[in-house]
């Protein structure tokens, strides 16, 4: 049998355990071998990192975040010295050095109304199924509507996770953590460690 392959991408800038827990209900309601985080490079909107880890940084926070977790694996695929690539090159490059792998692309709802202003959505379809998470303001009939649509426009398979919906902004907890607020139990305690020990975030006087 082919392996099913759960891919989370993102800039996990930091990892935060809504991260972790969408990726293991996608785990768990898919029945995957497998959920691969992916930090991405640096996009074109996102290269000024003024206040932001380093992507030597992003990376190993991911690790530690998923290190006791057996079917969670890094994938530095798209850490590479261009610095970005789109989403459709990753899949179709991921399918040449693993061809006999199913992957499940995961992505929020956010990003299933933006799909149509993503580079070449077809070719996603086409390496990938679409896992979409849900979220508290948008109702699972306009969520269900949406993906009937892409699915008939891209000829793709788009499929709603049932997952917790936590609200936790990257950028919130940059800003607490430069702020000195807590951020536990919104991150991993080798996260937390490591964001305190190497100063990642730690405003320069």
């Amino acid at each position: 049998m082919k392996k099913r392959i759960g891919i989370m991408g993102g800039t996990f800038d930091p990892i935060h355990i809504g991260h972790l827990i969408l990726a293991e209900k996608a785990y768990e309601e898919l029945d995957l071998d497998e959920v691969w985080f992916m930090p991405s490079g640096n996009p074109p909107h996102k290269q000024n990192r003024a206040g932001r880890a380093s992507d030597k940084q992003r990376v190993e926070m991911v690790r530690r975040a998923i290190a006791d977790n057996p079917h969670f694996r890094l994938s530095t695929e798209e850490m590479h010295p261009d610095g970005y690539t789109y989403t459709y090159e990753t899949l179709e490059r991921l399918h040449e050095k693993y061809p006999d792998y199913i992957y499940y692309f995961i992505i929020g709802a956010d990003s299933l109304y933006d799909f149509d202003m993503w580079r070449r959505p077809d070719r996603i379809c086409k390496a990938a199924s679409l896992l979409v998470a849900t979220r508290n303001d948008v109702p699972e009939e306009s969520l269900k509507k949406k993906m009937a649509y892409l699915e008939e426009k891209y000829q793709g398979e788009f499929i709603l996770l049932h997952t917790p919906n936590l609200e936790i902004s990257s950028q919130t907890l940059r800003d607490w953590i430069r702020e000195g607020k807590t951020v536990r139990y919104y991150l991993v305690d080798k996260v937390c460690d490591y964001i305190r020990d190497e100063g990642v975030y730690r405003t320069e006087s």
